[in-house]
């Protein structure tokens, strides 16, 4: 098996030069796998910096030459919250994105909220399902957030998710970060990429991502961001406060 390519770093001036810059490639590669025949398969991350980057996705897309109506939608984690609770990622890019584009509602594949499942295991196994049944086996695009803690998704430091090699989506109770219970893709999953993009903005990131992108970076129980490559391209879009400790 060959080596996976090592990982490209691009540093922006600011939080919103690295938006436009991750927009741009975002409808640059989406538009190149049209042009194929493809119907593209995202993930989506969420947080204030991917916020950014959705409305600019929206900003530029609307004068694309994109068909919106054939890319699927799906997300990396998730927050298992009420539907319209401002917590959930999914909300959070239909606010920034999905309702300002013609996107098809069926190709919007969220992880089910406490409305559609019982627990966050519940959760979990549907939503495995729904990647089995309405994805391609990889998507073509992983955007992933970095915590301060160099958590991916929802994989925190020492959490027993990092070690699970048999499900697709697994909950999460008690997490470090609030809210508690949250649905995340396993390392196996997330591993089905064509393309990783990292997109990390500010200087509480810096010392996480100075520690993925070293010569010889922990373990990924220690810091889950380095378990997650692209089998094509793995690129870290960060703004100049996150790159702060980079090598």
């Amino acid at each position: 098996m060959s080596a996976l390519p090592a990982p490209r770093v691009e540093v922006h001036e600011s939080a919103d030069e690295l938006a436009t810059t991750v927009a741009g490639a975002f409808i640059r590669l989406v538009t190149v796998r049209q042009a194929t025949g493809d119907v593209p398969q995202v993930a989506l991350t969420g947080g204030t910096i991917a916020d950014k980057i959705h409305r600019e996705i929206a900003r530029l897309g609307a004068e694309s030459d994109i068909d919106w109506s054939r890319i699927d939608f799906f997300w990396g984690d998730e927050r298992f919250v009420a539907p319209d609770s401002d917590e959930r990622n999914a909300r959070q890019a239909a606010t920034a994105m999905l309702d300002a584009l013609p996107v098809d509602p069926a190709r919007v594949h969220e992880i089910p909220s406490t409305a559609d499942a019982a627990d966050v295991d519940a959760a979990a196994t549907a939503y495995a399902e729904t990647v089995r049944a309405m994805g391609s086996g990889r998507f073509d695009l992983l955007m992933l957030g970095v915590g301060p803690d160099g958590h991916v998704a929802s994989l925190f430091p020492g959490f027993p998710q990092l070690a699970v090699d048999d499900a697709v989506a697994v909950g999460v109770t008690g997490s470090p970060k609030p809210p508690p219970e949250r649905v995340t893709l396993t390392y196996p999953a997330l591993a089905r990429s064509e393309e990783v993009w990292f997109v990390v903005s500010g200087s509480d990131k810096a010392g996480a991502v100075g520690r993925a992108l070293s010569a010889h970076p922990p373990g990924t129980h220690e810091l889950p961001a380095v378990g997650v490559h692209g089998q094509v391209e793995t690129i870290w879009f960060l703004d100049r406060d996150a790159a702060a400790q980079v090598p």
